[in-house]
């Protein structure tokens, strides 16, 4: 299991990671929302073990060796990080992917019989550019899961390539709740999706809110009520008394 606690990552000006707290258990999507790709990108590295935090707490099975965390986890399309070139081929892609592997586990994986075996035959000899967003996904996926010891994905802002769920939630909720070989799969997003009811999270969702204004309300009897504004400066009690006489 992923926990992370009030997860914090200073940047140069303004917090690169405001503080963030989550947990995503094998066999579980979480979908993780901020608005600024730059922090969703220090929160995926973060998670991956790729960006030494500043502060809090991040476990993977209960411990916080980051060497054990990197070898457990994969990051997927990470702009500017690991995204695919746009000039490079599918088959390129697929043969630098699969040479990043432990070379025990490697074996004799070669692009063809793996593009064959992984049914990607048909886009082999496209530009990584011209995916279309399910295939893209499905694609990097799957390479990140040709290592076995791959046990946690960190998708980096799938929706940047579609506004529709549809490109990439169904495949994330498939390899996540795949009985055979279940998966903490957490994302980050933009925006959740409007029919998302799975776990979720949100970006500085562990940053302390500032106390509670404690100006008059009726819970607090010792502070004055403010004065209204309808009331003429004028008027006094007394000037009010005589009036109703």
């Amino acid at each position: 299991m992923l926990s992370v606690r009030q997860l914090h990552v200073k940047g140069r000006r303004d917090d690169l990671l405001p503080p963030t707290s989550l947990q995503a258990r094998r066999g579980e999507l979480v979908l993780v929302s901020g608005v600024r790709q730059d922090q969703r990108t220090a929160l995926a590295l973060t998670l991956s073990g790729r960006m030494k935090p500043s502060s809090g707490e991040l476990l993977w099975d209960g411990t916080a060796k980051t060497k054990r965390l990197r070898a457990a986890s994969s990051l997927v399309d990470s702009p500017g990080v690991n995204e695919p070139e746009q000039h490079l081929s599918v088959r390129d892609l697929v043969t630098e992917d699969l040479a990043l592997i432990p070379r025990r586990y490697r074996g004799a994986l070669l692009s063809t019989p793996w593009l064959k075996v992984n049914r990607f035959e048909d886009i082999a000899g496209l530009w990584a550019e011209q995916l279309a967003p399910a295939r893209r996904i499905e694609l990097l996926t799957a390479l990140s899961l040709a290592n076995p010891h791959t046990d946690l994905l960190v998708v980096d802002s799938p929706d940047r390539h579609s506004a529709d769920p549809a490109d990439w939630l169904p495949r994330l909720q498939e390899l996540a709740y795949d009985g055979g070989r279940p998966l903490a799969v957490v994302a980050t997003v933009a925006a959740l999706p409007d029919n998302w009811t799975g776990p979720a999270g949100e970006i500085g969702n562990a940053v302390p809110r500032p106390p509670l204004d404690k100006s008059f309300c009726p819970d607090n009897a010792g502070k004055t009520a403010p004065k209204s504004l309808d009331v003429d400066k004028n008027s006094s009690p007394e000037t009010e008394t005589e009036d109703a006489k």
